[in-house]
């Protein structure tokens, strides 16, 4: 009688290593190349996006600006998913090790530029990396410590992002002004052998093959229907209105495409994204609560430092310190929960009262007018950073904890890409209202001067210094105007926070699988969280 034939990832070996408990010393060995890989995927973009304006100014071609920026952004979208299956399927070591060298050779590519297009296609290659670089250290971190543990280090990604975060402009203004931009791509290199040594040395997993044939039609079409939302989410209300037929054309590619996506995973033998994982009802509910985590921070990290430098008249020269209340708020919650989640095993009610405390934050940033002290806008933000501390590491947890061992690399890119297109809609949709708002406002302040342009050509770009050489009346008036699209902007995000509520409030408390003992979440413990 003939074997049943074996699909799907198998382990070369008996899984010895992936039973045996990991040393605290091991796993903090492996920490310090999967943080400092971390912080190279978030410090990028900060870092050249200050250089951006010197830039340009040695290569020319500003028509194409925006590309520099939008070719990194979908390239990191669209290999996410793609990365998170092939290190489920051939290894997660080998993969994570591969997106490094493609990110590390698209950086020192990118520093040697000589033209505009040659950055923008170096800049996709550099994003193709990008996209399993967190994916990698999401699903290593999942295969190496159970979630019941992963409280213990948690605290430390929350503590990159807000290096990153405050950090990542600093760095980027001393490098443009002291050395030159190309060193804003140079200096990942050391940063990337230093996590590649590390990662060779101390990380050993088990080898991994799979019989499956790779889904290749299914990753097309996933990628053209993500490349197509994050261009709708890019363009729509700025290179073209919401209702042109690039975006309404974008928008039925990307629906059909998306559909077509969802026909062929229900009939291939390794789909890309297992359309099962959905069946699950937490890891279905922890998608969208993650969908909403990037909606909110995105968009705020965007308009508060506008808010800050337009209104209340801060610098912008030191911009990611603006940011520090909230990231502060953010990095104390998340060391918090990661070690109550630890010592009790418990974590349904964090995200409720995340989501909770997440709305009542973007309900007192809305309040926030033209009178509004810095002391009382920075304790909101603690209040808004405190509420995606309760979040941004609980997700992924309840996502990891959702899906077998087999299946983290999927979970980690799934959970990874809803964050990232909640942030490109995040953005767009904040950007779109707040222009809007901001315009409505200084036609009703200025009348007819504001209908003839009033001195403000574009109300959303409006810098300080530009905005200082304008009479005293229009000042004023664009102090409301930005004032009062902020009110806006937060309170439909407050709304939005709503959804995110009631997800939280479905959640089930599924044991936390593992106290470093490697074992595998039974048929039983999965089945009490799907529907």
């Amino acid at each position: 009688m003939s074997q049943p034939k074996t699909t799907g990832p198998v382990p070369e070996e008996k899984t010895a290593e992936e039973e045996q408990p990991r040393s605290p010393r091991e796993i903090r060995l492996v920490m310090i190349g999967l943080v400092v890989t971390m912080l190279l995927a978030m410090l990028d973009n900060l870092i050249v996006g200050t250089a951006m304006p010197t830039i340009v100014g040695d290569l020319g071609g500003a028509e194409h600006l925006s590309w520099v920026v939008t070719a990194y952004t979908l390239a990191t979208a669209a290999s996410t998913p793609i990365w998170g299956k092939l290190g489920d399927m051939y290894g997660r070591k080998g993969t994570f090790l591969t997106s490094i060298v493609i990110f590390l050779v698209g950086s020192a590519l990118s520093g040697l530029s000589q033209t505009m297009n040659e950055l923008i296609g170096f800049r996709a290659l550099q994003g193709l990396g990008a996209g399993g670089l967190m994916v990698g250290v999401m699903s290593i971190m999942g295969a190496l410590v159970p979630p019941r543990e992963r409280g213990k280090y948690q605290g430390m990604f929350a503590a990159v992002m807000a290096l990153a975060t405050i950090g990542g402009p600093l760095v980027g203004g001393f490098i443009t002004d002291h050395l030159s931009w190309h060193w804003t791509f140079y200096i990942n290199l050391p940063l990337g052998v230093v996590a590649l040594a590390v990662v060779i040395v101390t990380l050993k997993l088990p080898k991994v093959r799979s019989t499956a044939k790779i889904d290749y039609l299914g990753a097309i079409l996933l990628t053209v229907g993500i490349t197509s939302l994050v261009l709708i989410t890019t363009w729509g209300g700025q290179q073209y209105a919401w209702g042109s037929k690039e975006i309404l054309g974008l928008a039925a590619l990307s629906a059909a495409s998306l559909i077509a996506f969802c026909y062929v995973e229900q009939r291939v033998e390794e789909p890309m994204l297992p359309l099962s994982l959905f069946k699950n009802l937490n890891f279905t509910l922890v998608s969208i609560i993650g969908f909403i985590v990037g909606f909110v921070m995105f968009g705020s990290t965007v308009f508060l430092p506008l808010y800050q430098q337009i209104v209340q008249g801060a610098s912008a020269t030191n911009s990611g310190l603006l940011l520090m209340p909230m990231m502060f708020g953010m990095l104390v919650v998340s060391l918090v929960v990661g070690q109550a989640v630890t010592k009790t095993g418990k974590y349904r009610i964090f995200p409720i009262i995340g989501t909770l405390v997440m709305a009542g934050g973007l309900i007192l940033l809305s309040t926030m007018g033209t009178e509004t002290s810095s002391f009382t806008s920075a304790c909101w933000m603690v209040v808004l950073g405190a509420g995606m501390g309760f979040l941004m590491q609980i997700t992924m947890l309840v996502a990891q904890n959702s899906v077998e061992l087999k299946d983290m690399g999927v979970a980690s890119s799934t959970a990874t890409l809803f964050r990232t297109i909640g942030g490109s809609f995040g953005v767009a949709l904040f950007g779109a209202l707040f222009n809007n708002r901001v315009t409505e406002t200084m036609k009703e302040k200025l009348g007819e001067q504001a209908a003839s342009g009033g001195g403000v050509k574009d109300p959303g770009q409006m810098s300080p210094a530009a905005l200082r050489q304008l009479p005293a009346n229009i000042q004023d008036a664009y102090h409301h105007a930005v004032s009062n699209g902020m009110h806006t902007v937060f309170l439909w995000g407050a709304g939005v926070a709503v959804i995110a509520i009631a997800a939280a409030l479905f959640l089930r408390e599924v044991p936390l699988r593992g106290t470093g003992k490697g074992e595998k979440p039974t048929e039983s413990s999965l089945e009490a969280a799907a529907v």
